[in-house]
């Protein structure tokens, strides 16, 4: 290529290069010049004022309000601490004052560590943007969503200044606990104004919105703590505090009063149902915060406010004033799985934490249903028998050994029915049962009872030492009482929008989980608990409220050294109470370890007194015998005590009972061979008895 060529070429690449500048040049300039004209025309963008978030009875009468943070707490700037406003600058957007709502050098840095880590580990979002969201947009992330953002911080940072976003940023964020906006967060954690927080305060809160669920102080103090340590490390960095002040703060945080509950006298009525029906909100609104925040919903829920107001009138009058002795009420229609009425504690006031939703207590005995539906299933019947003695079991092939006892270490020392072991609530036969089917058994029945915490594989689940929570160990007997259909808890039945518009409706679903037919049997069986007639080598569990009830019900109670429990129910309504401590405090008294069942029996007679008695539907496939309630056996004109019993076609006894007069001779149900005429507990030779 000759010299003149080479020129030629240099100057047309040059001439490329200026023309394809000039034109990108140009052509951002036109897209910055029509971004601001739009920013012009559509002007200051409307902070929208939330409006009252009506909840409704399953009555259609109104029980409860929100009116969101915006316009209940919406406080000014003077009003906060500077303690507050420096922490959040510091450690959200140190560079808020001096940027036009994007910080690239943080966008750049963001960039770089993501690419370096080849993922997203690195935010980069101002104040202003984070604003915007939380005031117009979804979580959701799409590139779409992330140019409205763009649009919108823009707009707010064109036509509203600094202080003033700021002021919104505040009133808005989310603190965790259905807390929007700093002064209700003060209240909330700390029963103090915004403007009063001290520096120990303001970076504990500041720390929150990174993550509200993660570093709450309440739930997770541990991860607040740290939180709060790089929330004061970033402002002695800014120079908003010195060192020795950050490390005072960070030293009082042990010492910090947090409550976790409002301090206003304006509760509404069924607080601890409000709070889980504003969890299940963002459930059913898939997360959509700026529907909730902004309110003008009309939320329908399953609340019965007499039934509501019957429990809390209950619950009080048994739990003293100055008590420390905790309950969780939770009642359900069975059909659904519909809550009508729920007690999270004593008293909201002093603490918000919702017990019956969010606390998981080993149940103790209101597991062995599950347990004996499951044998049920195997080909267990009411009749059959084992013996109740103390006994040590070996397992996990003989490395383990384990030995449960009876109350009061009272035993039969003789063979029982599964009726009787369960109304008289024996823990031999409970182990011996679980041990017999396989103790993963167990573990996939509570699961398959919508059970959704996790159950340890050993020989003492059957004595119900994994921990559950109150509303799913209630909703598990729902599928008893309704005769074997799935059914999940739910509070909300509809929610409008503020013009009317449905945003949701919950459509019922019904879907088989339980044999009918062993679902009834199980339940009559239930039905022994309150029977006298089961009394044996100990009395019926539910003997001390037999005198309160006026009409069938099936249950079970259970108890540990640090839960009481009662669980029961009719056709037309579940009830499970839970009692004990917050602390790992034994239940000392008989009052502590009987709280349960006086609530529980009172509960049931008020909320069923204008309601017809109604008896458990009998499947097809289930027939009623009279049984001796001591051999399992038929009984005869001679027997002293006869119950009627259920079992599945097919499985009834059908051997006359031989201990009251009748001569002939008797043998095993299952007759035949030798090893057919064994007593059923023989099964278990492996297990040594007696020791």
């Amino acid at each position: 290529m000759s010299r003149t060529e080479r020129k030629r070429r240099k100057r047309f690449i040059y001439r490329a290069i200026t023309f394809g500048t000039i034109l990108v040049t140009t052509v951002s300039l036109a897209c910055l010049a029509a971004i601001w004209t739009g920013i012009k025309i559509a002007g200051a963008p409307e902070v929208t004022v939330p409006q009252t978030t009506v909840y409704l009875a399953d009555d259609l009468q109104p029980f409860g309000e929100s009116h969101g943070a915006q316009k209940r707490y919406w406080v000014s700037l003077d009003q906060i601490s500077p303690y507050l406003i420096d922490a959040t600058i510091a450690v959200e957007d140190r560079q808020f004052f001096s940027h036009h709502g994007f910080d690239l050098k943080r966008i750049a840095g963001a960039v770089i560590k993501d690419v370096a880590a080849r993922a997203k580990v690195q935010g980069a979002s101002t104040i202003t943007q984070q604003y915007a969201r939380n005031l117009f947009l979804g979580s959701e992330k799409t590139w779409t969503r992330k140019a409205k953002e763009a649009f919108y911080t823009l707009r707010l940072e064109e036509h509203y200044s600094k202080n003033e976003i700021l002021e919104g940023y505040l009133n808005t964020i989310y603190y965790g606990h259905g807390m929007y906006g700093i002064e209700a967060a003060s209240h909330y954690y700390f029963h103090k104004n915004a403007s009063d927080l001290t520096l120990t305060e303001a970076s504990i809160l500041a720390g929150i919105p990174k993550g509200p669920s993660l570093y709450s102080p309440i739930h997770s103090p541990e991860n607040a703590k740290r939180r709060q340590e790089i929330v004061l490390r970033s402002m002695e960095a800014t120079g908003a505090i010195t060192k020795a002040q950050g490390e005072m703060a960070q030293q009082a945080f042990q010492h910090t009063a947090l409550y976790g509950s409002l301090d206003t006298e304006d509760l509404a009525k069924a607080p601890y149902f409000l709070d889980a029906v504003n969890q299940e909100l963002r459930t059913v609104l898939q997360g959509r915060e700026d529907l909730i925040r902004a309110g003008g919903l009309t939320v329908y829920t399953t609340l019965n406010i007499a039934q509501q107001a019957k429990a809390e009138d209950i619950v009080t009058a048994h739990i003293p004033d100055k008590s420390e002795l905790q309950v969780a009420l939770v009642a359900m229609n069975p059909k659904s799985g519909g809550v009508k009425a729920l007690i999270g504690g004593t008293n909201y006031e002093k603490s918000a934490y919702n017990r019956a939703t969010q606390s998981l207590r080993q149940p103790g005995s209101t597991i062995k249903p599950l347990l004996y539906y499951t044998a049920l299933e195997k080909g267990f019947t009411p009749s059959t028998t084992m013996r109740s003695e103390e006994t040590t079991f070996s397992y996990d092939e003989g490395k383990s050994s384990y030995t449960p006892h009876n109350f009061r270490n009272h035993y039969a020392n003789e063979a029982i029915t599964m009726a009787q072991a369960i109304a008289v609530s024996d823990n031999i036969y409970a182990v011996k049962t679980h041990l017999f089917l396989g103790q993963e058994e167990l573990v996939k029945a509570g699961k398959r009872f919508g059970l959704t915490s996790k159950m340890t594989k050993v020989p003492s689940l059957a004595l119900g030492t994994s921990g559950v929570k109150p509303i799913e160990m209630a909703n598990a007997y729902n599928y008893f009482a309704n005769g074997g259909k799935k059914v999940k808890p739910f509070f909300i039945t509809k929610v409008l929008d503020r013009d009317g518009s449905t945003l949701y409706e919950r459509k019922p679903k019904k879907k088989k989980a339980l044999d009918q037919a062993n679902a009834y049997v199980m339940t009559q069986m239930l039905t022994g608990v309150f029977d006298e007639k089961l009394n044996g080598y100990a009395s019926v569990t539910g003997s001390s409220i037999i005198p309160k009830l006026s009409r069938p019900y099936a249950g079970k109670s259970g108890s540990t050294e640090y839960d009481s429990w009662m669980i029961g129910f009719t056709p037309q309504l579940t009830t499970g109470i839970w009692a004990g401590y917050d602390q790992s405090r034994k239940l000392e008294t008989k009052y502590d370890k009987t709280t349960a069942k006086q609530i529980w029996a009172e509960f049931m007679e008020s909320s069923h007194e204008d309601k017809p008695v109604t008896d458990f539907k009998q499947p097809k496939g289930v027939i009623g015998v009279e049984i001796d309630p001591v051999t399992g056996m038929l009984a005869d004109e001679n027997c002293p005590v006869k119950r009627m019993t259920y079992f599945k076609k097919g499985s009834e006894p059908k051997e006359i009972c031989p201990l009251h007069g009748h001569t002939e001779d008797s043998t095993d149900q299952n007759s035949g061979t030798d090893k057919e005429k064994q007593p059923w507990y023989k099964r278990f030779w492996p297990f040594k008895h007696g020791v």
